[in-house]
C-alpha cells in the first residue's frame, strides 16, 4: 500500500522476494512433470536471483535476474504462472470466503434479531401500520429501506364486501389465522421461508406473504384487535360469539414441503372494503443486526445478566415445536441469562395480582434469584422499576404466581427483557449448556441510536 514511500532498490528487493515465492510454488508442484532440463533451468534462475539478493545487488542487477527468472517461469509454470486475472480474482475471493467462514465459526458470527422478545434492549422485526392514503411514496420508501431496512407489504381487496379470515383453534385453546410455509428467496438469491396468509372478500381469496420469522399477529392486533391491550384473538372470540355457527371449509396449507388439509371457520373481522382498497398496509422494519462473540464462552462461563445466543434444537418442549408442522424449531435465539445450575428463580407478583387480579394483564413483577432481587444487568433494574419502555416480568408457566423454578445441572434459564411478549424458559424450559453460542457484541445495522456496542 505504501510502496511509493520506498526507495527503488527496496521496491526491487520486494519484487524479487515475490518472484522467488512463485518460483518455489512452480518447483514444488511441477518438478515431477517437467523435463530435467527445464527443472535445471528453473533451479539455476532461482539460485541466481537468491544470490543477488544475498549479495545486496543494486536495482538494475536484480531487475535482470528477475527478468531471466520470469522467462523460465513462462516456460515451466503451467497453470501456476502466468495466471489470468480471472484466476487471481477467484483465488482472492476463495481465500476471503475461507477467512470469513473461519471467523464466523470460531470468533464472530453475524446474527439478526428475529423477534421482539428482548425489546427495548434489542429490536426484532417491527412494523409500522398505515392508514389509507398515508403510505410513503417511492422516494421515502427508498430512504426507509437504506436506513432501517423497511420493506412495504399490503394486501388489496379483490372485490367489494366484508373481509373474512380463516380461523383455527390450537391445542392451547387459542384462536388464530393459520398460514402456509413456503420457500422463498431473500434478494432473489438467499433461500428463506415465507408465511402465506389468506383473506377473503365476497368469497374471493387473496393472499399475503411475510417473512417466515415475522410475527404478523402483531399487525393483526393493531389493525383489527379489540380490548385493552388490543388483541386480534379477542376480536375472533367476539365474532365467534356473534356467529355461533360460522361457515367452514377445507383449507390446504403448505407445511414443511407437504400439503396439509385443515378445517377452518370463516369469520368477519369488522372491516368492509371496496375492490382495490388495502385490507391492511404496513412496513416491516428489519430487526437489529449484530455480531456475536463466539470466543469468550470457550474460556469463561456465561454470567447472569448477559445477553446470550443459543440454539434451540435440543430444547424438548411442546412450545418448541412449530404449531403447523409439529417439527422441532431449529433456530438461534437471543435472551438474557437469569439462572445458572442450582439457582432458584421466582417472579414476585404485584399486590393487585395477589389480590385476585389478572397476572397476564398486570405485568411488572419483581424477578428474584436465590431469595434476592436479581442483579447483573441494567435491564433487570429497568424492568423492576418499569422504567421507560420496560414493562416488568410476567408470571406464567414455570414462573407462574407462587412458583419457584430451580435450574438443573448443565442448563441455563433464559428470559426476554420484553417479558409480556417473550416466549422463553417460562414456557419451554431450560437451555442445555452445550447449545450456548456466544454473547452479543456489536449492533451494526440499522442506523439508529442503538448502533454500537451491544448491551
Amino acid at each position: 500500500m505504501f510502496d511509493f514511500l520506498l526507495s527503488e532498490e527496496k521496491k526491487m528487493r520486494r519484487h524479487a522476494a515475490n518472484w522467488l515465492e512463485v518460483a518455489e510454488r512452480v518447483y514444488n508442484f511441477r518438478r515431477d512433470q517437467l523435463p530435467a532440463a527445464q527443472v535445471q533451468q528453473l533451479v539455476a534462475a532461482t539460485g541466481d536471483l537468491k544470490l543477488r539478493l544475498k549479495d545486496k545487488a543494486d536495482a538494475s542487477k536484480l531487475k535482470m535476474a528477475i527478468e531471466k527468472l520470469e522467462d523460465v517461469l513462462r516456460q515451466t509454470g503451467g497453470r501456476i504462472y502466468p495466471t489470468s486475472s480471472l484466476v487471481e480474482n477467484v483465488e482472492f475471493f476463495l481465500v476471503a470466503a475461507i477467512v470469513i467462514l473461519g471467523l464466523r465459526a470460531y470468533f464472530v458470527q453475524p446474527f439478526k434479531i428475529p423477534t421482539n422478545s428482548m425489546w427495548p434492549t434489542y429490536y426484532g422485526m417491527t412494523h409500522e401500520l398505515f392508514k389509507a392514503g398515508e403510505e410513503p411514496g417511492a422516494l421515502a420508501r427508498a430512504g426507509r429501506f437504506l436506513a432501517f431496512g423497511a420493506t412495504h407489504y399490503e394486501v388489496k381487496a379483490p372485490a367489494d364486501g366484508e373481509v373474512m379470515v380463516p380461523v383455527v383453534q390450537y391445542v392451547n385453546g387459542e384462536f388464530g389465522m393459520p398460514y402456509s410455509l413456503r420457500p422463498g428467496r431473500l434478494f432473489g438469491v438467499i433461500p428463506t421461508t415465507r408465511r402465506e396468509y389468506t383473506f377473503a372478500v365476497d368469497n374471493t381469496p387473496v393472499t399475503l406473504e411475510t417473512p417466515g420469522d415475522f410475527g404478523f399477529e402483531r399487525v393483526l392486533d393493531e389493525a383489527f384487535g379489540t380490548g385493552r391491550p388490543a388483541r386480534f384473538t379477542a376480536t375472533l372470540r367476539e365474532q365467534l360469539r356473534r356467529h355461533p355457527a360460522p361457515d367452514s371449509s377445507s383449507l390446504y396449507l403448505s407445511a414443511g414441503g407437504r400439503e396439509v388439509e385443515r378445517r377452518v371457520f370463516w369469520l368477519p373481522i369488522g372491516k368492509r372494503v371496496r375492490k382495490g382498497e388495502a385490507i391492511v398496509s404496513f412496513d416491516i422494519l428489519t430487526g437489529d443486526l449484530l455480531f456475536v462473540d463466539r470466543v469468550t464462552y470457550n474460556f469463561f462461563p456465561p454470567k447472569v445478566g448477559q445477553g446470550f445466543v443459543f440454539k434451540t434444537e435440543n430444547i424438548d418442549s411442546p412450545d418448541m415445536k412449530d404449531r403447523n408442522t409439529g417439527e422441532q424449531i431449529r433456530q438461534y435465539y437471543i435472551k438474557r441469562l437469569v439462572g445458572t445450575p442450582g439457582d432458584k428463580l421466582e417472579i414476585r407478583t404485584p399486590r393487585s395480582v395477589r389480590d385476585g387480579g389478572d397476572a397476564l394483564a398486570d405485568s411488572g413483577g419483581q424477578l428474584v434469584r436465590n431469595g434476592a432481587p436479581i442483579s447483573g444487568a441494567d435491564a433487570f433494574v429497568a424492568n423492576s422499576e418499569k422504567r421507560g419502555l420496560y414493562r416488568g416480568y410476567t408470571n406464567i408457566g414455570l414462573l407462574g404466581v407462587g412458583k419457584v423454578a430451580e435450574v438443573p445441572a448443565n442448563s441455563f434459564m433464559a428470559l426476554g427483557d420484553n417479558s409480556p411478549d417473550s416466549a422463553d424458559s417460562r414456557y419451554w424450559g431450560f437451555v442445555p449448556d452445550k447449545d450456548v453460542v456466544g454473547k452479543p457484541l456489536f449492533i451494526y445495522y440499522p442506523l439508529t441510536r442503538r448502533w454500537g456496542l451491544a448491551k
